[in-house]
């Protein structure tokens, strides 16, 4: 361990990526065969970092520190039958936070114990007679940086998913308000003295090949938006009319077609297909009234035939 000496006379690089954390506190464990006197005066010994190193010799007596104090970094001795670092990994790991980063020192080379290390599950393995101070805060100091990260990915995954939840949520209560909305028209039409008397027609299904149809311009103009798809729907919006479909029946028809879109969307967001929904049904709407509107004059005020010169 006299490399660690010499290195701790070394200066700190003042790199704004390569910078240690100013302190931290770190749990040896040990056997009887290996004190931790040494660590702690090469700790003391190296500026680059304040460590607290406290000491439990034992297994029993340093899952006991885990369960009662809050430790940055863990170093486990692995002394051969007396500690095998390598079979205690568990019971550290049981005894801890997950994410607690343990880092194994030992006598036999890294070449040979490294793999081992990480598949029992530690984070990484320090051969005691080839390392330096500097070499052991670094990896202690990038296991942790490893399991901040991890536990921030799993933060955020989990916000994402909850976020996704509540746009489906929402997706399903406005598409329940809409059929709601379906609903109180369907239940005024039936009502005595309706301006429109529901007549039945309304309730037979639309053509297979309509909804293919409807079903493929939701898919894209909600990819592509309503900038080249004007014209497509002024021509569905006169087949509809020709075909004496009800703006309901249409709007229906987009709900059908909307819900099960919705539902394959699975873990991706629903608030982009909902906009975009929502925007579709205002212009095709739109263009729907506009071509009724046509209809109904062209039967008000047909042309009227001009009289020929000299009659």
């Amino acid at each position: 361990m006299q490399a660690c000496v010499k290195d701790a006379k070394r200066k700190r690089p003042n790199r704004a990526w390569g910078q240690l954390p100013s302190r931290m506190r770190v749990l040896f464990i040990t056997g009887t065969l290996r004190t931790g006197n040494w660590l702690a005066d090469a700790f003391a010994a190296d500026a680059a970092c304040d460590v607290t190193l406290d000491k439990a010799i034992g297994i029993a007596a340093g899952a006991a520190r885990l369960r009662d104090e809050t430790y940055d970094a863990v170093l486990l001795s692995h002394e051969g039958e007396q500690l095998d670092a390598l079979d205690l990994l568990h019971v550290v790991r049981t005894g801890s936070r997950d994410d607690l980063p343990v880092v194994v020192l030992g006598s036999p080379s890294e070449e040979e114990m490294a793999a081992l290390c990480y598949e029992a599950g530690g984070d990484a393995y320090i051969c005691v007679h080839t390392t330096t101070v500097r070499t052991l805060l670094w990896k202690m100091a990038l296991a942790r940086e490893r399991h901040e990260l991890i536990a921030e990915n799993r933060r955020l995954e989990q916000g994402q998913l909850q976020r996704l939840q509540l746009e489906h949520d929402e997706a399903n209560r406005l598409l329940g308000q809409q059929r709601d909305m379906l609903r109180d028209l369907e239940h005024m039409r039936r009502e005595p003295g309706a301006m429109v008397p529901d007549s039945g027609e309304d309730a037979l299904p639309l053509p297979e090949q309509l909804v293919a149809h409807y079903r493929e311009l939701l898919r894209t103009y909600v990819i592509m938006g309503s900038g080249n798809l004007g014209v497509e729907m002024h021509q569905l919006a006169g087949l509809l009319t020709q075909a004496c479909v009800a703006p309901r029946q249409v709007m229906r028809l987009h709900l059908a077609v909307l819900e099960e879109m919705v539902q394959g969307l699975g873990n991706r967001s629903a608030r982009h297909v909902m906009n975009r929904a929502d925007i579709l049904i205002l212009e095709m709407t739109t263009h729907l009234a506009e071509a009724y509107r046509e209809a109904h004059l062209s039967r008000s005020r047909p042309p009227e035939q001009m009289r020929l010169p000299g009659f």
